[in-house]
């Protein structure tokens, strides 16, 4: 058995140190497609799965769906060997099976693991000695041990020495110019020593620095206290936001003015809430957790419900900002500016702008957008809105009752905006100097 151990050990890292491994990426959006684009990069055969047939085709024929993924890195990767496929039978053509599946909540704000799980349950029939299997979505500590590895073994394999599990959280930044798949530092914790030594392997080529762990569950924390890091400052700089408003106090002047000290200060962004795939949930996956342990998460739960409660506190403000004006919510036309979660991105994924756009609607107003990034509102699983980018003109802008800034682009012409729009509320602090039109939310 130790002999057998050892054979398959080194054959796989051989194969991977050699560029000889198929990579198969299962999940092929904002995390798997770069990812898929690095591989192939370094020369790899890749070999795509995604169960949108949709997306698949467009891969196959060359086109990308997100906005900073170009169709001829897609076309590129396609002359060296990458495909994609809908049909999970062929993982057993791969050395190496890395999951980048989604990993949302529940109504309930408790983790939904179905696409991990789903995804390993269609892996699984098809599994064969020598390959290893990488979770890269985020999850609670004990995922990879607790769910992953007995799914996995009912394939007869043995973790260690047949199949090799570890997990290594994505650290994606869409749209991020001054990091990439490349030089972000890969965080890496396998289930056995062998294990972590082919996950080296596996992502040693590909990525600048490789830093391992003792163990799954480390490298799980390790990407939750990176996103609750985050979470929690926000929802700090938030509060104060709200502080500062009654005070009259500019925020962003104050923090601007604390960014001056050359120690101790990290400078965090108040805005209309949590957006993106990874700040407004992660949190909730070891609050969760903890309840296991006997453990409330309280300073991680306030934080939570502080930034929870924004898109509430913008709706109100501009309700007021409208009431001064000697006009009601109800029947306000709204132009929402921005609803990607970010700026300079086309990711929709847990945007506040589509929380503000929601409560706005159910108050009675009547919602538009513009946005350079998404010119057609596309259905999502918990938001879809019928509406197409507006044109930012003197005459769009004027016809406006509101003007909600709510993601700031750095493509929207700031000046044509403060000059034509009777009312703008700011939600990201980018207009600085006062004005008569401009109320900060």
């Amino acid at each position: 058995m130790a002999q057998k151990f050892m054979t398959t050990n080194n054959q796989l890292i051989d194969v991977l140190d050699r560029k000889d491994a198929r990579i198969g990426i299962l999940g092929l959006g904002y995390v798997g497609l770069p990812l898929m684009l690095r591989y192939a990069e370094v020369g790899y055969p890749v070999l795509g799965f995604d169960i949108d047939l949709a997306k698949v085709d467009q891969l196959n024929a060359g086109q990308s769906y997100i906005e900073h993924i170009s169709a001829d890195s897609i076309q590129a990767a396609r002359a060296k060997g990458f495909s994609a496929t809908t049909d999970f039978s062929r993982a057993r053509e791969c050395d190496a099976l890395i999951l980048c599946v989604p990993t949302p909540l529940n109504k309930y704000r408790e983790p939904d693991l179905s696409y991990v799980l789903d995804t390993t349950e269609a892996i699984v029939p098809h599994l064969r000695p020598g390959q290893i299997v990488s979770l890269e979505s985020t999850t609670w500590p004990g995922t990879t041990d607790e769910e992953l590895k007995p799914r996995l073994e009912r394939s007869g394999l043995t973790i260690g020495q047949d199949l090799f599990l570890v997990f290594s959280p994505e650290r994606e930044d869409p749209g991020n110019p001054n990091y990439s798949t490349r030089t972000i530092p890969k965080v890496l914790g396998g289930l056995t020593p062998a294990c972590t030594r082919v996950g080296q392997a596996l992502y040693g080529q590909v990525i600048d620095q490789v830093v391992t762990l003792s163990s799954t569950r480390a490298a799980e924390m390790t990407k939750l206290l990176e996103n609750i890091h985050r979470a929690v400052n926000i929802g700090l700089v938030n509060e104060l936001k709200i502080v500062c408003d009654r005070m009259d106090i500019d925020i962003h002047e104050v923090i601007r003015a604390a960014a001056t000290k050359p120690f101790g200060f990290t400078p965090y962004y108040p805005g209309p809430g949590l957006g993106g795939h990874c700040i407004p949930i992660d949190p909730f996956y070891l609050t969760w957790k903890a309840r296991e342990y006997g453990l409330s998460t309280r300073f991680i739960e306030l934080a939570g419900e502080v930034n929870a409660n924004m898109p509430q506190w913008v709706v109100s403000k501009v309700a007021d900002a409208l009431n001064d004006r000697g006009k009601a919510l109800k029947g306000a036309k709204i132009l929402v500016l921005g609803i990607a979660y970010k700026k300079n991105v086309d990711d929709r994924r847990e945007s506040p702008s589509l929380e503000l756009m929601e409560l706005l609607q159910a108050k009675g107003a009547e919602i538009s957008y513009s946005d350079p990034h998404v010119p057609r509102f596309l259905k999502m699983r918990r938001h879809d809105f019928d509406l197409e980018s507006v044109p930012l003109t003197p005459e769009t802008l004027a016809a406006a009752d509101c003007v909600l800034l709510a993601t700031d682009h750095d493509r929207f012409d700031y000046e044509l905006i403060k000059r034509h729009a009777p009312l703008i509320v700011d939600t990201r602090g980018r207009y600085q100097e006062p004005a008569e039109n401009i109320v900060q939310a």
